[in-house]
């Protein structure tokens, strides 16, 4: 008969993978499953539309600095306990939003949500370096790409299904709920992944010096800028398609909901290919096609921009741009990490806040010539491309690192430490 004492630790160890893939939509479910009530929030808290918007910007923001905050925190005392007050934090901030009597609060409460947020997709990143190496930490990469892409197709869903029955305020008490299933799971599941003598030492000190050597690293540079450029061209396409696809083609709800969900089918689809391709062919080959696909997608939105073109062209232009996207994650993250084990939480809190600071710039500017121009889009996308492109051809590309050819394996046995 198997010994069932061990029985217990390998379950953990086969169950740990699925809730670092789980810690990820944090992000996009927070950004997203709400969307569909935004219009009624509005209304039942008279507020303007523009404030109104900014409960979306202060998570985007929240997110961005959430990640910042976690990454070095977590490298100095272990990833378990920072993820625990994480997600306790997120589900007091959830029950907060769906109880807040103001707009003000609201936006208050959604930015701690997203710090909140923040940690759980920055402890994902850093966790998953700390467990794999080689081909299996590139298939990891490649596996939060694609759940990363199926959390966004399933946020504005399931809100929409969620509001036929509840209003807003019953949408925030879904999140809490969702945290409050995650926090269970973790306590379960999640034993440290980085053990004590692994842990950065000095303080503040020590981090301001793991700061200054990630930044004076060419290859970390320019793997982050090109993922900060590349998803400000997928934040500026999620923020102006809508727009595009619904006021100037003239699409209804279901025929944006469809588009959006192709697109977002591509995402996942390609992310996951690029892992593949990534470990099998080549890591800057494979981050090099993703970003030529993706300027050919932002191409054809500047020449839509510029000449009306049929509606056909915009879709195909928008798949290849999310997709592009997709491609580029995996080898770009990998390219970031993979020489630092030892301060994993401080590199992927750099390019969490990169990544998501940059989107929250870039999606305000398509709006800029109001609703019924695609010429703003078309601009920012290719635009952000071709720096992203830049920062690939002058920093990052110079690079391919020796460990991350090293041979796939298993996740390693971790430590049992609370």
């Amino acid at each position: 008969m198997p010994d069932p004492s061990h029985a217990a630790p390998s379950l953990v160890r086969r169950a740990l993978p699925t809730l670092l893939l789980l810690l990820t939509v944090f992000g996009p479910i927070s950004m997203d499953l709400y969307l569909p009530a935004l219009p009624a929030l509005t209304a039942d808290l008279a507020a303007a539309t523009s404030v109104a918007q900014l409960t979306v910007t202060a998570c985007l923001i929240g997110l961005a600095a959430g990640q910042l905050l976690a990454g070095p925190l977590s490298d100095r005392f272990g990833r378990r306990g920072i993820l625990l007050g994480g997600i306790v934090a997120y589900i007091a901030t959830s029950a907060l939003c769906a109880i807040s009597p103001t707009m003000e609060v609201l936006i208050a409460a959604r930015f701690v949500q997203g710090l909140a947020g923040g940690v759980g997709i920055v402890i994902a990143q850093a966790a998953g370096r700390d467990i794999y190496t080689g081909g299996a930490l590139i298939r990891f990469y490649g596996r939060l790409t694609v759940v990363g892409g199926f959390a966004a197709i399933v946020g504005p869903l399931l809100g929409g299904l969620l509001n036929s029955f509840t209003d807003w305020r019953g949408l925030f008490v879904f999140l809490a709920l969702i945290g409050a299933g995650i926090l269970i799971v973790t306590l379960l599941v999640f034993r440290e992944t980085l053990p004590v003598a692994k842990r950065t030492r000095g303080g503040f000190g020590q981090t301001l010096r793991d700061y200054r050597t990630l930044l004076s690293d060419r290859v970390f540079v320019g793997a982050v800028l090109n993922q900060g450029f590349l998803y400000a061209a997928l934040f500026a396409y999620l923020a102006g398609s809508t727009f595009v696809l619904q006021d100037v083609y003239g699409l209804s709800p279901l025929g944006y909901a469809l588009a959006f969900g192709l697109n977002s089918a591509g995402f996942m689809t390609f992310g996951y290919l690029a892992g593949r391709a990534a470990e099998r062919w080549s890591i800057p080959g494979t981050l090099a096609v993703g970003i030529l696909i993706a300027g050919i997608g932002a191409l054809g939105l500047l020449a839509s921009g510029i000449t009306v073109l049929p509606l056909w062209v915009v879709v195909v232009s928008l798949f290849l741009l999310a997709a592009g996207v997709a491609i580029s994650s995996p080898p770009a993250t990998t390219l970031a990490l993979v020489e630092y084990p030892q301060m994993a939480g401080t590199a992927s809190s750099l390019l969490g806040m990169v990544r998501f600071g940059f989107g929250g710039v870039a999606a305000p500017l398509v709006g800029v010539a109001g609703a019924l121009s695609i010429l703003p889009l078309g601009l920012v996308t290719t635009t952000a491309v071709l720096l992203a492109g830049a920062a690939f051809l002058l920093l990052a590309r110079r690079a391919t690192p020796a460990s991350t050819a090293a041979p796939a394996r298993d996740v390693l046995p971790v430590s049992s430490g609370k």
